[in-house]
């Protein structure tokens, strides 16, 4: 049976399998985060995948909705769901092999400024924040919203180790890029503007 969940679930499932195929051709590893550092930010996004992907509130308010039932809400979150992914599927074809799951440095590494490298700073990031949204309003929980809401903390920490890496290694090209390209939320009204750093 056709349904919003059955279809999110479908494209997360072939966004993952062409995802873990892509990942097998990466460039050398250089520079790498330390453990310590993967799990400061990793915590918060698999204890809010947990919440957000499967039925795992401890508490019966979790289980509440966050809306009204209707039928076009749910589709609407599918929609995102697409949208997402493929936003973050055209990111990390636009990556190549300098993609990597950790925050590294890899060997002839490159600030890419192209495709959606020129909307946001971290357009895999943006995608998969779009499609957890959608996932969100999908599930219609308040343990998905808080799974949410926890992947997008950790997320945000992930970027700033990015970030740091990044400027200490390209120096002032990476504060060039930063001042003129938004970190993950699209700003059309500031293209061709610098922005604070």
């Amino acid at each position: 049976m056709i349904s919003p969940g059955n279809t999110a679930s479908a494209l997360w499932l072939v966004w993952l399998a062409v995802w873990y195929l892509a990942a097998i051709s990466t460039r050398r590893t250089v520079a790498r985060e330390s453990p310590v550092s993967q799990l400061s930010y990793g915590v918060f996004i698999w204890a809010g995948a947990a919440m957000l992907f499967f039925h795992l509130a401890p508490w019966q308010m979790l289980t509440r909705p966050l809306f009204s039932p209707t039928a076009w809400i749910p589709w609407a979150g599918v929609a995102l769901v697409a949208l997402g992914l493929v936003y973050s599927m055209w990111a990390r074809k636009q990556l190549g092999a300098l993609w990597s799951a950790a925050v590294t440095l890899k060997q002839e590494h490159a600030i890419v400024r192209t495709g959606p490298y020129a909307i946001t700073r971290h357009p895999i990031y943006s995608g998969l924040l779009l499609a957890l949204v959608g996932t969100m309003l999908v599930r219609n929980e308040v343990a998905a919203l808080l799974g949410c809401a926890l992947i997008a903390i950790g997320v945000v920490l992930k970027v700033r180790r990015e970030e740091a890496l990044l400027t200490q290694h390209f120096g002032d090209a990476y504060l060039e890029y930063r001042a003129a390209v938004p970190r993950l939320v699209p700003l059309p009204w500031t293209r061709g503007r610098k922005r604070p750093r």
